[in-house]
């Protein structure tokens, strides 16, 4: 783990508008830098950097954040990985807290599985392009399937000889101990020695998302019968087939830009569309779609398009795991390709302009496509018909989305002919699952009746219902003035300034408030633990937040433009300084604030109330109405004295 120390050096070393400007044309505009935004397509800059506040901000897409939010942002890189790629731009050296030795034994090995990997790279790419057996197997073979030089050196291809063992004799003679090339699945042991496990085969090295070649796949060149056409590296503590994804490394700037990935089968599918710009093209490499592969894609963009080539059988086969995309809260849609094409082959024969046309025009959405072709499976059969309405129903219950769910019902009710209300009901049954199954049998018991009674949920406290706007103002005053002082406070002749900060955290600990934006709440809390110490700067402590989301609603704080309280503009004719009026018109937005939250702690005690009445329990519903009486009461003297002070 990089220590605060060093991170805190990071960041005071980094200049965000060199960074920003190696990926960016930035033109200054005033004391900021204005230029296309990076991560959407636009033909107008509405991308902000501010070198003073260490920010950057795009008005398009909303996307903001700090030095390292943008690269990890841009380059898709964690978090400490955008902290080391800082700090060997500016030659920090970087200090990590002392590992233990199970620790330093797991990174060791990692390293030095990586380092193996990297050889093994090499070599093949070496065999490939200088050696007889290489030009002429794997080359020729690369050139005949249409890949030309400039594809085959983007991503790393190579070949490895048919010789059995070229690869682990050469590894040892260099020092690589067999121990890492077994446990990378390079070498497999035998009785007789190790032997290459991908001889005779072009090789297509396997990226993780920051570029480091984790894992190999190879097609065979020779006729053996007996050996399986293509063969990857096997699990390994620094492969997991099931959270890679083939060409996420170069798909990435793509998908971001274009807010889109799309997902095809094999290595030759993705560098096909690759060559004909169609680069936000990532594979399974032939394994079922995982959780883990589909959340690597939602890191980069919500649509995801999934191409097939037109085996129906392999569409058919499919269908079961991509249920887990939309589970996910993806937004799938999908590509059928003509009936002996696949992605391959298809881009081959068209042009760049040709190929885009065709996945704009073609491309349907995920339930639309899973009907029709199971109507078409079922004909005019009424128990298949049935069968596909359920199956359907299935996948429009995974959607977490409400609203997406139902124009989905729509969607499917009028493909299918059927009542939408009757897929309601379904999808309802399905989401409510084995629980709701077990509340129904329990009311049948004591009632006789088949239907549930109609249930009173109790409201839910949101910060949506009336608080959002009140806490962004509080957070903005805590981040731009909190060292601010707002008034002095006396007490037995002793004198002491009383901070922005210390006034609004104070006043929120004293009614037990905590902010309902968890976000929001990160920094109240903070705040809180170190408003008193020496030197802190909140502005500068929480845009360098090591919570990218946190750092990111900073951002957007911060560079907003200058505006006040809505509150104060409906008084006043002019506008006087915001910094000037701090100490009349905080106080208002602190007890506007808690005005909204007595409001809806009054709400929820109405909704318990009706709840306990529904059920009949009298002695509750008194704790309930006695509760409520005593909100009344608080809301009666807030808003008397808000009345005072012209607020409401």
């Amino acid at each position: 783990m990089i220590d605060q120390g060093t991170i805190q050096k990071i960041f005071d070393a980094a200049d965000i508008y060199q960074i920003v400007s190696d990926f960016v044309n930035l033109k200054k505009r005033g004391v900021n830098y204005v230029g296309c935004c990076p991560f959407h397509n636009e033909k107008t800059g509405s991308f902000t950097v501010s070198p003073s506040k260490g920010i950057y901000k795009c008005f398009g897409c909303g996307k903001g954040g700090n030095v390292v939010n943008f690269i990890m942002e841009h380059e898709q890189m964690s978090y400490v990985e955008a902290l080391r790629f800082l700090a060997a731009r500016y030659n920090i050296t970087i200090e990590e807290k002392e590992l233990t030795e199970e620790e330093k034994k797991e990174k060791s090995e990692r390293e030095s599985m990586l380092v193996v990997t990297a050889f093994a790279h090499d070599f093949f790419v070496d065999q490939l392009l200088h050696t007889d057996e290489g030009r002429s197997v794997g080359l020729g073979y690369l050139h005949k399937r249409g890949l030309d030089d400039a594809a085959i050196e983007k991503f790393g291809l190579g070949y490895s000889p048919e010789q059995w063992d070229v690869l682990t004799r050469l590894a040892q003679e260099k020092g690589y101990r067999e121990e890492y090339l077994v446990k990378t699945g390079l070498t497999i042991p035998s009785d007789k020695g190790g032997f290459d496990r991908f001889r005779a085969r072009v090789i297509f090295p396997i990226r993780d998302i920051g570029g480091k070649v984790i894992a190999f796949g190879g097609r065979i060149m020779t006729g053996d019968k007996k050996s399986a056409k293509y063969l990857n590296s096997p699990e390994s503590e620094i492969y997991h087939k099931s959270r890679t994804l083939y060409g996420i490394y170069f798909a990435k700037k793509s998908i971001v830009q274009h807010n889109r990935c799309y997902l095809v089968e094999g290595y030759l599918d993705v560098i096909s569309f690759h060559r004909k710009g169609v680069e936000n093209t990532v594979a399974s490499s032939g394994t079922a779609l995982t959780v883990e592969q589909i959340r690597l894609v939602r890191r980069l963009t919500p649509n995801i398009t999934i191409i097939y080539d037109g085996d129906a059988a392999g569409i058919r086969a499919s269908l079961r795991g991509i249920d887990l995309v939309l589970e996910e809260g993806m937004n799938v849609r999908v590509l059928s390709l003509p009936e002996g094409e696949d992605p391959d082959s298809f881009s081959l024969s068209r042009t760049p302009e040709e190929l885009q046309e065709y996945l704009r025009n073609n491309e349907t959405d995920f339930i639309s496509f899973k009907t029709k072709l199971l109507l078409g499976q079922a004909g005019n059969d009424p128990i298949e018909r049935a069968r596909l309405i359920k199956e359907v129903v299935q996948s429009i219950a995974l959607i977490p989305d409400s609203i997406t769910r139902s124009v989905y019902v729509r969607e499917a009710a009028l493909l299918m002919q059927t009542e939408e209300q009757e897929l309601y009901n379904e999808v309802a049954r399905i989401r409510t699952g084995k629980k709701a199954d077990g509340e129904h049998r329990a009311y049948d018991d004591r009632f006789g009746k088949k239907e549930p009674p109609p249930s009173v949920e109790p409201a839910v406290l949101k910060a949506d219902e009336g608080c959002a706007t009140e806490e962004r103002m509080l957070v903005r005053y805590l981040l731009l003035f909190g060292n601010v002082e707002l008034y002095e406070d006396s007490q037995e002749d002793v004198t002491r300034s009383v901070s922005v900060g210390e006034y609004i955290i104070k006043e929120l600990a004293e009614d037990e408030l905590e902010l309902f934006d968890p976000e929001w709440l990160v920094i109240q809390k903070e705040y809180g633990l170190h408003y008193r110490s020496p030197g802190f700067i909140p502005a500068k402590y929480f845009i360098g937040h090591p919570d990218p989301r946190i750092s990111g609603r900073v951002a957007d704080v911060l560079s907003e433009p200058y505006e006040l309280s809505r509150m104060w503009s409906q008084k006043e004719s002019y506008v006087p300084r915001e910094e000037l009026l701090l100490a009349e018109l905080l106080p208002k937005v602190v007890d506007n604030y808690k005005m909204r939250r007595v409001e809806l702690m009054v709400r929820e005690a109405d909704g318990k109330i009706l709840e306990l009445q529904t059920a009949g329990n009298a002695e509750d519903v008194l704790v309930w109405i006695k509760k409520k009486t005593t909100l009344n009461r608080i809301r009666a003297k807030l808003n008397e004295k808000l009345k005072r002070t012209g607020i409401r």
